[in-house]
């Protein structure tokens, strides 16, 4: 992983409002492309937010504001911090990275918010444009209980402004009552989506991810910008599947595989193992990390330029950074934190279902970044039709 930049663009894990619909909910560039080249950029740059001072390890404020993906942390954590440190801690939710940025800008820059959880490919942007405050790590000392594996990305290689809160990957799910045979690849995944399981298929809200799962199955890179391999992705996706697609859904830990609304799911590893941990019948489930490839990405904590409560904002980084909060972390939203041993650690707990959230180097080396590229606006366009070809 040392070698490895993972660039995910992620998409929402939780029923939030869109910005505006037809905007992708994963890629920054095409959104800029929708709206006018670089006019989203240029409204939240000179002359728009004064950055605030950073913390200076002053007195902890009364309150902390964090803006993140949905039920993305231990409701355990949050209240120790609370009750640890004293700040009272609001959380609110957004669905997309556009969502957040959109929300910023139109804001000058905060909107009141301390915490933000960006995706990685999203943070050279918005240090560029005065978004996010440089950390002072002096005030993180439990950033030394980090694996080194998981710093120096390259979108910000000293850390200045970001640190990893999780990395995980895609695949999918279903249900071996209703779907009788072993499903291994994508390949496998898109055929049964039109036999057995049309009908009761969900797939990630989420632009990327549905073209990915075509270019993945035929080992065309998903970052591919050749017009004639995205013609083909369109005609497959909006053409031959779309029609069986029964939902599109970013979350389907929380409702559909707990409820068993649908028996074949793409999904993100770590909500795959939220759901099956709660399902009623856990054993009936089948995960399947997607193949021959699929990606990786990784989310990050960072701290808005304007913060209104700096100071408390890097104590609750400092906090969530310690190895106790980390495997608490681990174990509530199935993603790796980052943590230094954190995988002997959780296996010494006993905690469930760790296949789904630690890998092999021959699986790791089936995971490939994401990429903001000139494609976007076709991958956008191609989620619309698909979405309207489904019904939904």
């Amino acid at each position: 992983m040392a070698d490895e930049n993972p660039l995910r663009i992620l998409a929402s894990r939780a029923a939030a409002p869109r910005i505006v619909s037809e905007l992708s909910r994963r890629r920054f560039l095409s959104l800029s492309a929708i709206v006018g080249g670089t006019a989203f950029l240029a409204a939240c740059s000179a002359g728009g937010a004064k950055p605030a001072p950073s913390a200076t390890g002053g007195k902890l404020e009364g309150s902390l504001s964090m803006y993140s993906w949905g039920d993305y942390d231990a409701p355990e954590v949050l209240k120790d911090f609370t009750k640890t440190l004293g700040p009272k801690l609001t959380v609110d939710s957004f669905g997309s990275n556009e969502e957040l940025i959109a929300k910023l800008v139109a804001a000058k820059g905060t909107g009141g918010y301390d915490i933000i959880v960006p995706t990685g490919v999203y943070i050279p942007q918005m240090v560029q444009n005065n978004l996010l405050m440089k950390l002072n790590k002096d005030l993180i000392p439990n950033l030394e209980h980090m694996d080194p594996a998981y710093l120096g990305r390259g979108w910000d290689p000293k850390n200045e402004y970001s640190i990893c809160k999780a990395w995980g990957t895609t695949g999918f799910v279903y249900d071996k009552t209703v779907i009788t045979r072993d499903l291994k690849t994508w390949s496998d995944f898109l055929d049964c989506a039109q036999k057995e399981a049309s009908g009761k298929t969900s797939v990630l809200d989420d632009p990327a991810e549905i073209t990915g799962m075509y270019y993945w199955a035929n080992g065309i890179d998903w970052n591919t910008e050749d017009d004639a391999e995205i013609d083909k992705c369109e005609d497959f996706i909006v053409n031959t599947l779309a029609p069986h697609i029964a939902a599109f859904d970013s979350y389907p830990g929380s409702g559909a595989i707990p409820q068993s609304s649908h028996a074949l799911i793409e999904v993100w590893n770590g909500d795959a193992r939220q759901g099956i941990t709660n399902s009623d019948n856990p054993d009936k489930w089948q995960w399947v990390l997607g193949s021959p490839t699929t990606e990786l990405w990784m989310d990050n904590w960072a701290i808005c330029s304007t913060a209104p409560h700096p100071e408390a904002a890097h104590a609750f980084i400092n906090f969530v950074l310690t190895p106790e909060n980390a495997i608490k972390e681990l174990d509530y939203i199935g993603y790796h934190t980052g943590e230094k041993d954190i995988q002997a650690t959780a296996e010494k707990a006993g905690l469930k279902m760790l296949d789904l959230v630690f890998f092999t180097p021959e699986q790791l080396a089936t995971m490939k970044d994401g990429e903001v590229n000139k494609a976007q606006t076709r991958t956008v366009d191609i989620y619309n039709k698909a979405k309207a070809a489904a019904g939904a």
